[in-house]
């Protein structure tokens, strides 16, 4: 696929969201890259050979305070390397680049992974 096509299939999962949910959305940027690089894997503690679809680095909506103001933009990097090798169809392609940004989103809004896993989301 090309990267083009897969960067449509991002936009297309941002478009796509609630526009109630996408309001709350502030000073945060979505981004696509090829592969995580050793130092993504190594701040999340991951083991060699472990998969990483995307990876949300800022501060959470519910960690800011009034303190909080020209800071770069929280950042949100979906890694179309790893969900291609594991994902062959345009369908399960578009799926899964649907659930990492939910997911990296909802870290944007204060939800970490334990809490995901509660929902039954992870």
């Amino acid at each position: 696929m090309r990267s083009e096509t897969f960067e449509d299939l991002v936009d297309q999962a941002l478009a796509e969201l609630p526009l109630r949910l996408a309001g709350y959305l502030d000073n945060v940027e979505v981004v696509v890259e090829d592969w995580p690089t050793s130092r993504h894997a190594e701040s999340l503690g991951l083991a060699r050979g472990e998969t990483l679809y995307g990876l949300y680095e800022g501060v959470p909506l519910t960690e800011r305070s009034a303190h909080y103001s020209l800071v770069m933009p929280d950042k949100i990097t979906v890694f179309r390397g790893p969900i291609l090798q594991a994902h062959r169809s345009v369908a399960s392609v578009r799926e899964q680049v649907r659930q990492t940004v939910i997911h990296e989103l909802a870290h944007h809004f204060g939800i970490d992974d334990d809490r995901l896993i509660a929902l039954d989301a992870y």
